[in-house]
């Protein structure tokens, strides 16, 4: 079952576990390629690199599956797209935490919880990236 064959404001738990591994994947991939793009000293220095970005991402998958969830609960509205920005912006909140950075905890909450916002109104609406055109 994939994050979107679950049911809006229930199985909190499984939710957050798909979020949480795809996050980690990113978060994996992008280490590898900041350590390729940004060649380490130390093969101690790459794989604590390799931790800490990889840690962050599954960190932001986890509360944003988990802020998502819980906020389509506690607004009893499931399918609204407010659900996603307030989990989007969730995690952009931990970035800026993460970062010591106020800036960047307020432009990580406005940008992730727009890009959340706008892929659940892309999927309630049937907005396609690719394919061909529907007449």
């Amino acid at each position: 079952m994939g994050y979107w064959d679950l049911e809006e404001g229930k199985d909190c738990v499984p939710k957050t576990w798909i979020t949480t591994k795809v996050a980690t994947a990113m978060g994996l991939v992008g280490s590898a390629y900041h350590i390729v793009a940004y060649q380490p000293e130390t093969a101690v220095e790459a794989l604590t690199r390799a931790t800490s970005g990889t840690a962050t991402m599954a960190a932001m998958g986890a509360i944003f599956g988990m802020a998502t969830c819980l906020s389509a609960q506690a607004r009893d509205a499931p399918d609204d797209p407010t659900n996603y920005f307030i989990g989007g912006c969730s995690s952009g909140v931990f970035l800026g935490a993460r970062t010591h950075s106020a800036v960047t905890g307020i432009g990580a909450c406005l940008g992730l919880g727009t890009v959340a916002m706008l892929t659940k109104v892309g999927k309630k609406e049937g907005w396609r990236i690719t394919g061909p055109p529907r007449l």
